[in-house]
């Protein structure tokens, strides 16, 4: 018999039976030496406390996580025209402010985005009304929204709108031009002028002159607002042409309301606000004839600082070598442009594309070049034509507000 089992009640050790003695000493025999037998893990449990308390943690996490990658607000919204059958209404202009000495001062001055109730139609119809949607961090009007006026951009007047400088130093010389690429290439600009006085003849021109050329509207043409909103709408950027006194006045004759040099300085601003009068949402104006009244400095000259009070730029057609425009410009803060050459003074397809073949000369060799023409059905074919040609010749067609020398960038 074996040391320490004394009969058969021995073998039955407190609760353990004979099976589990033997697998003791089994396990006994396998074990190292010099290893303690450790005693069996307890089992843990889990409280249905600790699991509600888990769940709970698990919960928060997941909905701050989807608050965390839900879309965030636009920072910097687009301008965006909705069209509503609201009544039109107006925004309450901001106070008063110095004007700013930059574009990002002006913007800091306008504040936040702004939500501005504007009417769709300048003259004839049934009044409409758009909402517009502006982030005043960018200047130039956006081309969705380019036909609807800018409210703090439009002074009242018996005749109708007149353009005028914002609040916040904004001008129409600014917000209405078209964007182009800044690039420092060869450009040339081309302003075909008389649209509003032809009906069929303004349809076509703004249906197929390309968006980068500009469109000059005769004051004295019919449904000027309406012509103006199709241009804009198709990206052109435009400018009014202001009649003005040539020499051998009134054998030849600019038309309604022209500026003279007998005339008093207030009447030839009446004139002149007539004409600024009859549409909106332009950069700037354009002579219409005008070799003798450009070339009188005190005829010329309350023209400029009216334009440089507004916020204008003037075009000179390039016609009159006479012209004071370019020193009265720059005296007056005004924006200044002038013609390089009359692409249709010979009103023949070979002749026109010759003159713009010398804009594109002229433009490689001193940077950029200025066209002007008229909306004859052949000027505005030659155009489209030589434009999408020269394009694929590296020249960039820009507006004219592109290259006027601006007095108030320096």
């Amino acid at each position: 018999m074996l040391p320490g089992l004394q009969g058969p009640g021995s073998l039955i050790r407190g609760n353990r039976g004979w099976g589990c003695g033997l697998a003791d000493i089994g396990n006994d025999i396998e074990r190292p030496l010099g290893q303690a037998v450790r005693p069996p893990r307890a089992v843990r449990r889990i409280s249905a406390g600790v699991v509600a308390a888990t769940l709970l943690v698990l919960a928060v996490i997941g909905v701050s996580g989807a608050i965390a990658l839900r879309e965030r607000p636009f920072r910097k919204p687009e301008e965006v025209a909705v069209s509503t059958p609201k009544t039109t209404a107006v925004v309450e202009p901001a106070a008063p402010a110095k004007e700013p000495a930059s574009k990002a001062e002006a913007a800091s001055k306008m504040g936040g985005p702004q939500i501005i109730h504007m009417p769709t139609e300048v003259d004839g119809g049934s009044p409409k009304a758009a909402i517009v949607i502006r982030d005043p961090s960018t200047i130039g009007q956006n081309l969705r929204i380019a036909h609807i006026p800018d409210s703090a951009l439009v002074e009242t007047s018996e005749t109708g709108p007149l353009p005028v400088r914002a609040a916040d130093g904004r001008r129409p010389f600014d917000v209405y031009a078209r964007p182009w690429s800044g690039a420092r290439g060869a450009r040339v600009a081309i302003v075909i002028g008389g649209l509003a006085v032809s009906q069929t003849g303004t349809q076509s021109a703004i249906a197929k002159l390309p968006a980068e050329v500009t469109l000059g509207f005769a004051p004295q043409g019919n449904s000027i607002g309406r012509w103006m909103q199709a241009a804009r709408q198709r990206g052109h950027e435009i400018v009014m042409q202001v009649p003005l006194e040539p020499f051998d006045y009134p054998n030849v004759n600019p038309g309604r309301n022209t500026l003279t040099v007998a005339a008093t300085a207030d009447e030839n601003l009446k004139n002149l606000r007539w004409a600024l009068s009859r549409t909106t949402n332009y950069t700037g104006v354009m002579n219409y004839m005008g070799a003798r009244f450009s070339a009188d400095a005190a005829a010329m000259g309350p023209l400029m600082d009216e334009l440089g009070r507004r916020g204008l730029a003037y075009v000179d057609d390039g016609s009159s070598a006479r012209s004071l425009a370019p020193d009265l410009a720059l005296k007056n803060g005004v924006p200044f442009a002038a013609g390089d050459t009359s692409i249709d003074v010979v009103r023949d397809r070979g002749a026109i594309l010759r003159k713009l073949d010398e804009l594109e000369a002229t433009a490689r060799a001193k940077g950029f070049a200025v066209g002007i023409g008229s909306a004859f059905d052949l000027t505005v074919d030659t155009v489209s034509f030589w434009v999408s040609e020269a394009k694929k010749r590296g020249i960039e067609i820009v507006p004219i507000s592109a290259v006027a020398v601006d007095p108030e960038k320096g």
